[in-house]
């Protein structure tokens, strides 16, 4: 049975990918009550990993591209944690995006931005979340961006 969250996914012509176990000493999620926390997911898509440092070779458009990559990961993951049924969601909590970026670079909202606007594009109101934007010096295998959410479910 397909959820209705995705088959709105369909209809932004989006198919969750099956996740792949973790590569360290760690699990993909953990929940708590109604709380799920996803681990950090990163800009890993169907063509690949997007590697790049925002603010050198990387414009925030291209790593907005890459945070919505993270965003479908998310959702991956918490599909899982959902036993397979992602209208358990009732919420997106929080997130918070890691952006490989220069010490100068300061546009890290906007990167996070593509992540935070999918959420909304594809779970409406449920998407609206609180949210934290940060730099880092470098990230995981090079990627350009990873974010981690929190989400309640029923």
């Amino acid at each position: 049975m397909t959820s209705a969250i995705e088959t709105r996914l369909a209809e932004l012509g989006v198919t969750l990918p099956d996740m792949p176990a973790p590569l360290a000493n760690y699990v993909p999620f953990v929940q708590t009550g109604e709380i799920v926390y996803v681990s950090g997911q990163i800009s890993n898509g169907p063509d690949g990993m997007i590697t790049g440092k925002l603010g050198d070779n990387m414009t925030a458009q291209q790593g907005a591209d890459a945070a919505r990559v993270c965003a479908i990961n998310l959702l991956a993951q918490l599909r899982t944690a959902c036993g397979g049924d992602l209208d358990r969601l009732v919420r997106v909590v929080k997130l918070t995006g890691f952006v490989n970026s220069t010490a100068d670079f300061t546009d890290q909202p906007k990167v996070i931005n593509g992540c935070s606007d999918f959420m909304v594009e594809a779970l409406g109101d449920m998407g609206r979340h609180a949210r934290s934007a940060v730099s880092a010096a470098s990230l995981p295998l090079g990627v350009a961006v990873e974010i981690e959410g929190i989400f309640q479910i029923k």
